[in-house]
């Protein structure tokens, strides 16, 4: 951890001790257990993209509710980042962003679109309008004004993509950045959102429909031709199952299983040029809901989960990391021991901690009967620091861990000591 800054360690510190969330930045520094899916991820698929091959690939996530699948994704994200991909993260719900809603799952993957932070913790660009501005930026800084705009009309006209409309609007909108015209660049970063905008004023850019629920999946698929035309590496395009309502409508299930089975042909016929998508969900997921839909049963099944010896498996099984419970846990926080201490410039002493590390993961590994134990163990364990840092070290017996744990223990003169 020598490249960790003070800052980095108090948002992971913040991030991971008030909700229990991956951090959106530093993840790497926390991260332990999944390395080798991460190494595969990154050699076996990024890495071949970035060498040049066109290809794509759909890996279906699984793990349970505070399992680590969100935490899976923004490793993903991070590793993506380095390698200078875009990257969107989508958190999908039936009541906010169903998959089955192309229209909504397109409006919500141009939101997320982000590019890879300029420097460490620097917020990078969030959405299409942004990230094409980043892109206009780039370019007018090594074109002139002639240049710039011949690149547009040879280049930016000309990419092989299936939603001329898109490719239309994209050019047209770096040609607005360029001339100016604030009115226009509005108007095109409306409809570039899915926003509807009245067709009498598109008219002047030669657009003639907006994006709808019958266009948004040929959009979506569009976007990722065209921004690899633009130069980028790829896209990482990331969906987050976050809804423990499983219980579709059959109709529902069939429009579902229709769009992933199509994404994972055209990832299989190299349509999505330069694409990972990675679609996490419960295990459940695969045991109520795939077998409704015969088709995409078919695509997913294999004999094992991927691994060193199955890369190209289509299923990630977070639940067979090669860890157990409480191993993982100490693990972990061990990581976030070294970390604290650098953001709250506070010096433990190890033997205590360390006991104390190992009484809490043991009791969280053994009492704990929910499937996100790991989220209650890094809240419990970071607000423990909080109290031994203030109050003076103790050590933690395995009565106190357990009421720690379920909620009820209350610390005398605001220590952890068993009273």
């Amino acid at each position: 951890m020598n490249d960790l800054t003070q800052p980095i360690a108090r948002h992971i510190i913040s991030r991971m001790g008030e909700a229990g969330q991956p951090p959106e930045f530093g993840i790497r520094f926390v991260n332990v257990g999944n390395e080798n899916l991460l190494e595969i991820l990154a050699l076996d698929y990024l890495d071949r993209l970035l060498s040049g091959a066109r290809g794509s690939a759909f890996k279906l996530v699984q793990g349970y509710y505070g399992g680590g699948k969100t935490h899976f994704l923004h490793c993903v994200r991070d590793l993506a980042w380095q390698r200078g991909f875009l990257t969107a993260v989508v958190n999908l719900s039936p009541s906010e962003c169903p998959y089955e809603d192309p229209y909504r799952v397109y409006k919500a993957v141009v939101t997320a679109l982000t590019t890879p932070p300029r420097e460490p913790a620097l917020e990078p660009s969030r959405g299409l309008p942004d990230v094409l501005r980043d892109l206009y930026d780039d370019l007018s800084s090594k074109l002139d004004a002639a240049a710039m705009k011949t690149w547009t009309k040879r280049n930016a006209m000309r990419i092989p993509a299936d939603s001329h409309s898109l490719r239309r609007a994209m050019a047209e909108f770096l040609n607005a950045l360029q001339e100016e015209d604030r009115e226009g660049e509005a108007l095109l970063e409306a409809w570039l959102r899915g926003d509807q905008v009245p067709r009498s004023e598109l008219k002047r850019f030669g657009l003639f429909e907006c994006i709808d629920s019958s266009s948004a999946f040929g959009a979506l698929r569009s976007l990722c031709q065209l921004m690899v035309g633009y130069g980028y590496p790829g896209l990482v395009l990331m969906f987050d199952e976050v809804d423990r309502n499983l219980s579709l409508s059959t109709r529902r299930i069939q429009a579902l299983g229709d769009n992933l089975r199509q994404v994972i042909d055209l990832c299989g016929a190299s349509m999505l040029p330069g694409v990972l998508f990675l679609y996490a969900v419960p295990p459940e997921f695969l045991r109520l809901v795939v077998p409704e839909y015969p088709a995409l049963d078919q695509r997913l099944k294999s004999p094992l989960p991927m691994s060193f010896r199955s890369p190209q498996a289509p299923v990630i099984d977070l639940e067979q990391l090669g860890m157990g419970p409480e191993e993982l846990l100490v693990a972990i926080g061990a990581r976030l021991l070294e970390i604290f201490q650098l953001a709250e410039d506070w010096t433990a002493t190890e033997a205590i901690q360390q006991g104390n590390l190992q009484t809490l993961a043991r009791a969280c590994a053994h009492y704990s009967f929910e499937v996100g134990h790991r989220r209650l163990f890094v809240k419990t364990w970071l607000a423990f620091l909080y109290q031994q840092k203030s109050s003076g070290e103790s050590w933690l017996t395995d009565p106190v861990a357990e009421q720690m744990l379920s909620g009820t223990f209350v610390p005398a003169g605001g220590d952890f000591q068993d009273v």
